[in-house]
């Protein structure tokens, strides 16, 4: 046999796979990339949350200060109030105050989530979307 017909027989090689093999293959790195993707997801999660609770921290210590602010000025009131009545009357009336206020926001926030759905109704409505093409893809 001729060097010319030897390079040109179609005589199978060593680094020749079959697609089932490449198939296998593809399969495989689709996994890994897919690990490390989650992995890189969790990582991130991680570090935006450890953020997020450094400034739930912060928010927490900003209402204690706030509420504290709030203490000495109904304290500041009540002795405002008692160099012109009675000690007792003062705090009273600071204290009702309060009530009024504290009345206010639960009413206000009673009606608000009033209107709060619990269910996402945008997601499930484009999920029953997405369920009917699904299931008739051409339409």
């Amino acid at each position: 046999m001729s060097p010319l017909s030897r390079a040109r027989s179609p005589e199978p090689q060593e680094q020749e796979r079959s697609a089932g093999e490449l198939l296998s293959r593809v399969t495989s790195d689709l996994q890994v990339l897919f690990r490390q993707e989650v992995e890189l997801a969790k990582a991130e999660i991680k570090e935006e949350g450890a953020k997020a609770g450094k400034a739930v921290g912060m928010f927490g210590g900003a209402g204690f200060a706030g509420y504290m602010v709030l203490l000495f000025l109904s304290l500041a009131a009540v002795f405002g109030l008692s160099s012109v009545m009675d000690d007792g009357w003062a705090a009273l009336i600071v204290a009702a105050l309060w009530a009024v206020a504290a009345a206010v926001l639960y009413r206000k926030g009673r009606t608000t989530m009033r209107t709060v759905s619990p269910k996402p109704e945008h997601t499930v409505q484009t999920l029953k979307e997405d369920a009917e093409w699904a299931r008739h893809p051409t339409k």
